[in-house]
């Protein structure tokens, strides 16, 4: 049957569920911004970086909430703050460096002059010039500068993972993350002394929750990654799990690799390489660490910023960073241990090659993130189909459903007054 477009009107979502998702959530721009009031700026933590990149006082980070820019520093007595980027004074975007080490910011336009913490301290002719024996202009008499410091953000750090809120009545990190995830997260996040290894950046044409979904979703890895289906690392009949917190916000998908090669979930797989071959076999120089446990691999995603992900020896922070209905930034933080090896510390820089915007893997997750949006613009009145394994949500001791994906829309819903 023939569809006719209609009209597109006031977006509404059609029916009580979370499996049929409307094309309108990915591009209507007025749900965008209700998407950053809501999940960005009130209510949520968002990830913001790592302790190890800030070692030292005076250390700092420029980053992003939502599409506000911060900055995270490490003040002189070792702890950490996060301010927002905009001068109290007349709104200039004052930090430009991605990373640098001060005592202090300075806005170029008036040289009002804040420490560390966000705390106005200098204010140039605060109390006028004087000329001719009379002082002229200056600020008025009742002028505060504790009332006129950065905005300062709520900030909790965990082992070494740094998140900050606009909302200081968020509740605590521990009770966001809920215990299922915690655990998750203390997995990889054990007390142990994170070292940098490097960075990758990308901006993908496609709304900012698709790669939300991308990592809720086990559907597609031995699909579309021939890497994955071919090599064994994730795939449908690798034995897996997947979990959410109470609100099905956040969710781990956990796997145990494989032995890859020819089987059932390879019939008709056209990614599947029988006769792929690698002329560097250390790529799948696997080795096994004790705080894994059984899983090879656990994906993460904490809603709404980041994917924290380790995959065999890979592990890396990969930050969501909006602009747009209809593209984000993606930054990838690879890292390691203090006390890894130096074969492990390669290890994981070669294994890094799998992932970031050019990898053997997750090229292809760009790629057809910008499709789907194509297709989202092109046809806003139609929906998705989420429907891989009912329905329902719930965790699951398999991978053969979609149920993370209805499980973040259930919660986008109820959030969203949609």
């Amino acid at each position: 049957m023939n569809e006719a477009p209609i009209a597109f009107r006031r977006p509404t979502w059609k029916d009580d569920g979370s499996s049929r998702i409307p094309f309108w959530a990915y591009t209507d721009e007025d749900t965008y911004r209700r998407e950053l009031e809501r999940f960005f700026y009130a209510g949520h933590w968002c990830y913001v970086g790592l302790e190890a990149e800030i070692p030292n006082p005076g250390d700092f980070k420029r980053t992003v909430v939502g599409e506000r820019s911060v900055i995270v520093t490490r003040a002189a007595d070792g702890g950490i703050h996060v301010v927002e980027n905009v001068c109290a004074h007349r709104g200039v975007r004052f930090c430009r460096e991605r990373f640098g080490n001060r005592k202090d910011f300075t806005c170029p336009y008036h040289q009002w002059n804040y420490d560390l913490k966000g705390n106005l301290v200098g204010v140039p002719f605060r109390r006028g010039v004087k000329l001719d024996g009379k002082v002229n202009g200056g600020m008025p008499a009742d002028f505060d500068p504790k009332q006129h410091g950065l905005t300062q953000l709520k900030v909790a750090v965990r082992n070494g993972v740094i998140f900050a809120s606009f909302d200081h009545d968020v509740p605590s990190l521990e009770a966001y993350l809920g215990p299922t995830i915690l655990r998750y997260f203390d997995r990889v996040f054990d007390g142990r002394q994170l070292t940098i290894l490097g960075y990758s950046r990308q901006r993908i044409p496609g709304n900012w929750k698709l790669m939300q979904e991308n990592i809720k979703d086990p559907y597609h890895p031995g699909l579309l990654h021939t890497w994955f289906v071919t090599f064994g690392l994730w795939r449908a009949d690798n034995r897996s799990e997947l979990k959410m917190d109470e609100h099905f916000r956040h969710a781990a998908m956990i796997s145990t690799r494989g032995t890859g090669g020819k089987g059932e979930v390879t019939s008709g797989v056209s990614s599947f390489k029988d006769q792929m071959h690698l002329h560097d076999d250390r790529f799948l120089d696997v080795v096994h660490e004790d705080w894994w446990g059984t899983p090879t691999a656990v994906m993460m995603t904490l809603f709404p910023s980041v994917i924290i992900q380790q995959q065999v020896n890979s592990v890396s922070t990969r930050h969501i960073q909006p602009n747009g209905h209809g593209s984000f930034d993606f930054v990838w933080t690879h890292f390691g241990f203090a006390n890894d090896s130096e074969d492990m510390t390669r290890r994981r820089l070669r294994q890094a090659n799998l992932f970031g915007p050019a990898g053997f893997v997750s090229a292809d997750d760009g790629e057809v993130i910008e499709f789907s949006q194509e297709g989202f613009e092109q046809k806003p009145f139609h929906r998705t189909v989420a429907e891989l394994g009912g329905r329902e949500v719930g965790d699951t001791d398999h991978m053969v459903t979609e149920t993370l994906i209805r499980g973040m829309y259930q919660y986008w819903r109820r959030v969203m007054e949609a």
